[in-house]
């Protein structure tokens, strides 16, 4: 089922803003460095999996401009499995700022704000009213932030030459919001060709990808999707990383790890800014080949192994010992024990 923004939990203070951010913020980019550690991903991969959470962070920043001090809208942190705002968030932004020329237009001079700014603080000693903040907060938000660096629905990524410790020729990523989970996936394909430039085909998988690998499925059902489709490119392997939920204070769902944060922060046996982060890692690989289609039209295929499916926690010491206690069975279920990662601390005085 695809959640409406009424599912939705809301930031609704300037400082839930700055907390959200800073915890979603820190846990991206522990998990990236200890991603690297558990050597989960390739330098290659790597690279990709930056830039896309890169582009995430940079969404989440705009949100929190731009409902800094808005008295009638509020950021909704999705309440489905997730810990990450609910994805017509990101619609909004990137329809907002279609439109940055028209809303600007509309707005007084940043100059002549701030002139009135000093005025009333330094010379009426009166605090500045919430709807001129709003107005300010509007300006910098329509005025610094780029549409194309938003995190859309899919983006996708270059085609390069594989590692050479890969045996197929290609690589190409892509990463998706998935509407009914509101979770970031990153996903890897390496691949042959048979023709002569990838640069004339590349408008074709692109196409391909967006058309059949833009949402969570089965991921042996996606691949032989794209395998179908593309007569000249040969998947050999493909790699779909889940990131999330991001289990924390601002998570409402159902999820046992969340449930055991929630309480424990509840208890006042951890702290409010406590978290932990679930990943998850499909993979399927190209075994033989095989011929589909009528006499004339004959295509080769991919037959497809077993997709392995790798799980992962990445918790700090205080909350994995937590859920030793509260969820052992769900630990059982993990590829290896979570992976410690750094504690978050914030001032909140």
């Amino acid at each position: 089922m695809i959640v409406t923004p009424l599912d939705s939990a809301t930031l609704d203070s300037k400082e839930q803003y700055v907390f959200y951010h800073k915890m979603v913020d820190f846990a991206l980019k522990e998990l990236l460095v200890n991603v690297q550690r558990q050597d989960l991903c390739n330098q290659q991969e790597l690279t990709f999996f930056k830039q896309y959470s890169d582009l995430l962070l940079y969404s989440i920043e705009a949100m929190r401009v731009k409902y800094m001090y808005d008295e009638e809208d509020n950021m909704k942190v999705d309440l489905t499995e997730s810990g990450f705002p609910n994805y017509l968030e990101f619609r909004y932004l990137y329809n907002d700022l279609g439109l940055k020329k028209e809303f600007l237009s509309k707005l007084n001079d940043s100059y002549s704000i701030k002139d009135e700014f000093l005025d009333t603080l330094l010379r009426k000693k009166q605090p500045i009213k919430r709807s001129r903040l709003f107005q300010a907060a509007s300006i910098v938000y329509y005025s610094s932030v780029n549409q194309q660096y938003i995190y859309n629905r899919f983006v996708q990524g270059k085609i390069l030459n594989s590692p050479d410790s890969i045996s197929s020729k290609y690589m190409t990523s892509w990463s998706f919001y998935d509407v009914s989970h509101n979770r970031p996936f990153i996903c890897f394909m390496y691949f042959d060709y048979d023709g002569k430039d990838i640069s004339k085909d590349k408008s074709e998988l692109y196409r391909v990808l967006k058309e059949s690998a833009d949402r969570e499925m089965s991921l042996d059902t996606m691949a032989y999707n794209i395998d179908r489709k593309l007569s000249d490119i040969f998947p050999k392997h493909i790699k779909r990383i889940d990131l999330g939920p991001l289990h924390n204070v601002f998570a409402k769902d159902e999820n046992e790890i969340t449930h055991a944060i929630l309480e424990g922060i509840a208890k006042k046996e951890i702290p409010l800014e406590s978290y932990a982060l679930s990943l998850k890692i499909d993979e399927v690989f190209s075994g033989d080949t095989f011929k589909e289609g009528g006499f004339f039209t004959k295509q080769t295929m991919q037959k497809w192994n077993e997709v392995e499916q790798k799980k992962y926690v990445f918790a700090p010491h205080r909350i994995i010992q937590l859920l030793h206690n509260k969820t052992p069975e769900v630990l059982n279920k993990l590829t290896k024990e979570p992976i410690q990662i750094s504690g978050l601390k914030i001032d909140k005085r």
